[in-house]
């Protein structure tokens, strides 16, 4: 399964991008705003960090707005993926973008209707909002085990890029489910690494150490 980071922070994403396990980025205008800089330029240094696609995020409403937006994203760098909405616009603009070669992420999926949609219309990733679901009191993870089904029938090529991951067993769910990609904010990748577990053990490993009086060094 994939790693996007969901953040415009450029620290964070280079720091994911150090240990080899970043995949991609996913940003919406929101998350660019919070830096307080120009949306253009963060989305360019970000480009620069990372090879995987890097999710802009257009934000017109009608097709004909959102084609003269995607123009002016995409050519920012080649690794750039535009983020649509999942509306009958965002899927003519999703259509129109794949079939000239671009990647297109269509976001706001919150039913498998909506996924298969957008499997139709060419998108390269699908974005289901798993956490929402969950605010609702509907388990979110139920979602992309009826998308991965749909997809797997009809051998459909878009990735399933779980969205809104909130926790660490959302991660754990998407992968058993067979989900192509996750993105999470920084935290939540973070948060994979721990176990208290492996805390105790490192450090008992460094206090039998001590007692030798060894240095590697």
């Amino acid at each position: 399964m994939k790693f996007f980071a969901d953040t415009a922070e450029l620290d964070d994403i280079r720091e994911l991008a150090a240990t080899g396990l970043l995949d991609g980025v996913t940003t919406n205008p929101s998350l660019i705003a919070k830096s307080g800089r120009d949306f253009m330029e963060v989305t360019k240094e970000i480009c620069s960090i990372t090879d995987g696609p890097v999710s802009a995020e257009v934000v017109a409403l009608d097709h004909e707005t959102m084609m003269k937006e995607a123009e002016k994203l995409r050519k920012i760098a080649d690794n750039v993926c535009i983020k649509v909405p999942l509306t009958v616009d965002g899927l003519k603009t999703c259509k129109a973008l794949t079939d000239d070669g671009t990647m297109v992420n269509v976001t706001l999926c919150f039913s498998a209707n909506q996924a298969l949609l957008a499997a139709k219309a060419g998108a390269t990733f699908v974005s289901p909002f798993v956490g929402r679901h969950d605010d609702n009191g509907t388990d979110g993870m139920d979602l992309i085990r009826d998308i991965r089904l749909i997809y797997d029938n009809y051998d459909f090529h878009t990735e399933i890029l779980v969205a809104s991951v909130r926790h660490v067993v959302h991660v754990l769910e998407s992968a058993r489910i067979g989900a192509d990609v996750m993105t999470a904010p920084p935290k939540v990748i973070h948060a994979l690494f721990k176990h208290v577990l492996t805390d105790k053990g490192i450090e008992g490993f460094l206090k039998d150490w001590e007692t030798t009086g060894q240095s590697i060094l």
